[in-house]
């Protein structure tokens, strides 16, 4: 593939991204189906199916990313952050030229491991899904401030493995125990005779290494430990058979405020998150839902101090854990997909049976996830479909739904969250997370990469989308019935605009991954497209 044929499909994307969130009024410029910009005329086409919106550049034109940026810088505001953003675009661009160069050869490698070795949650499925666009945001191949020869040694597309740093911390926050893996500190080169007390070792990303040793107070150790391999967030690595571990990475994500450090309050957040979705596992024991266990962490209160320790349940160990975004990859077999090792249709229909009846019922005790495909994988042995979950400090709570259905206990009270952003009084708020990720994310998008594959028509997957949801939602959610099968439109995010270009003091958004742009047609009511 030459550089034309990446760049134009990526300046295509970013266009239809910022048409589609109306950034600097971008669709008041749209006439007779041309989006009429400050330095040239662009032919738009309907969007077959019309996912988001209704209206995309037309991929038969000859676009550069050199006009997106003119166009942008012509139509911005003088306070928008233009330049991050062009970087962001440059930065995806020159990652995508570089996974089509290292493509064959780490599928050579991966081809070569044994069917035992892809099992479990290791690192097989999300080296795979690495390589694959976020469905949504056009640079999600962007990590600010890493260079290409940073991430081809730590980034899970290249399939690397590399040795922990360690930090000696002073009077951390911890919660749980650590595993048996953890070090001593004479395992990392520190005398534990002379160090201060009391002290504990945290895990440090050798790209963090150099910041962290310059913090006052932190001792670096000197010798690295535990070989580790990344998982697709790149900050949460592989540390053992049934454990991974996340820790701060100076590097942003899907916008440059998408800092993929560690805040402190995230980690307790997810975690009281993580007992109240137990507690209604207990009380509906039928989900075909498994969650990973996310009680042991540690913090400094520093964004580069902190740690969680991911354990997966033993039902794990010896599945196929393939992550939503792994499951329209390319398989390293040369046959095809990834999720072409299973029956297609029937799989995607019982994945999508789990996730409406997981994420309805969630709604109705009021509760909506931001498990995008990243955070839900497949758990895939002899048995049914089941979803595994993760990651949970990014929920939203409808506190006054909740304590009509579950008293929480003082484990589970979210009144003690410490970001407060996530509880609402809201319903309409927990209905935009609902659409947002579980029905966008997590089911439309895979149906549409599908259909473009071949692997599954458009028309028969939506039909299934409509069925799986209908079937959950039954004939007593009338609200959320309401906002995703009887919608008119669809609420969108506003990524770029929040993530990137207009900080939070002009986009008014308390959460940047919770803004919202102009709303999109609704593509669960279009029986047209083939």
């Amino acid at each position: 593939m030459t550089g034309d044929h990446i760049e134009g499909p990526l300046a295509a994307r970013v266009l239809d991204a910022l048409l589609r969130e109306n950034y600097a009024g971008l669709g008041g410029l749209v006439q007779d189906r041309t989006l009429r910009l400050p330095n040239r005329s662009v032919r738009l086409v309907r969007a077959r199916p019309a996912f988001l919106s209704e209206l995309v550049v037309d991929p038969a034109q000859d676009l550069r990313l050199r006009e997106v940026f003119t166009a942008v810088r012509a139509l911005a505001d003088p306070r928008d952050d233009t330049a991050a953003f062009e970087r962001e675009c440059l930065d995806a661009l020159a990652t995508i030229k570089l996974h089509r160069d290292a493509r064959p050869a780490v599928h050579r490698r991966l081809a070569r491991l044994p069917d035992e070795l892809r099992t479990g949650p290791g690192a097989f499925y999300e080296t795979l899904a690495a390589y694959n666009d976020h469905p949504v945001h056009p640079t999600g191949r962007s990590r600010a401030g890493l260079s290409m020869a940073d991430l081809s040694r730590y980034a899970p597309e290249f399939g690397p493995s590399f040795p922990l740093r360690w930090a000696a911390v002073r009077n951390p926050t911890l919660a749980g125990s650590p595993p048996g893996w953890w070090p001593a500190p004479s395992d990392v080169g520190l005398d534990p005779s002379g160090a201060p007390s009391p002290v504990r070792l945290f895990p440090v990303h050798p790209l963090a290494a150099r910041q962290v040793s310059e913090l006052p107070g932190v001792t670096l150790a000197p010798d690295p430990y535990l070989q580790v391999s990344p998982t697709l967030s790149m900050r949460t690595v592989t540390a053992a058979p049934l454990d991974h571990l996340k820790m701060p990475l100076p590097t942003s994500t899907l916008g440059l405020r998408n800092r993929r450090t560690i805040m402190p309050g995230t980690l307790p957040d997810g975690a009281l998150v993580e007992r109240l979705l137990r507690d209604v596992l207990r009380r509906e024991p039928d989900l075909p839902v498994l969650l990973a266990d996310e009680q042991t962490y540690g913090h400094a209160q520093h964004p580069l101090l902190g740690y969680l320790v991911r354990r997966f349940p033993p039902e794990t160990a010896h599945a196929h854990i393939v992550p939503i975004a792994a499951l329209l990859a390319e398989s390293p077999d040369d046959d095809g997909h990834v999720i072409e090792r299973w029956d297609v249709p029937s799989l995607f229909d019982a994945y999508l049976s789990a996730l409406f009846s997981w994420n309805v019922t969630l709604f109705r005790y009021g509760i909506a996830l931001e498990a995008h495909q990243q955070n839900v994988a497949l758990v895939l042995d002899d048995g049914p479909p089941r979803i595994l979950v993760k990651d949970n400090d990014g929920a939203l709570i409808n506190t006054s739904r909740l304590r009509e259905h579950l008293t929480p206990s003082a484990e589970t009270d979210p009144r003690d969250l410490i970001d407060h952003r996530m509880t609402t009084r809201d319903d309409e708020a927990l209905a935009r997370v609902f659409v947002t990720i579980t029905l966008h994310l997590c089911a439309a998008a895979p149906a549409l990469g599908m259909a473009e594959r071949g692997l599954l028509p458009w028309r028969t997957g939506s039909t299934m989308i409509r069925d799986r949801l209908d079937e959950a939602l039954g004939p007593d959610e009338a609200f959320l019935r309401s906002r995703t099968l009887d919608a008119d439109t669809l609420p969108g995010k506003a990524m770029v605009t929040a993530g990137t270009l207009v900080d939070k003091a002009r986009t008014g958004a308390a959460d940047i991954n919770k803004h919202y742009g102009p709303p999109g047609p609704n593509y669960l009511r279009d029986a047209t497209c083939p």
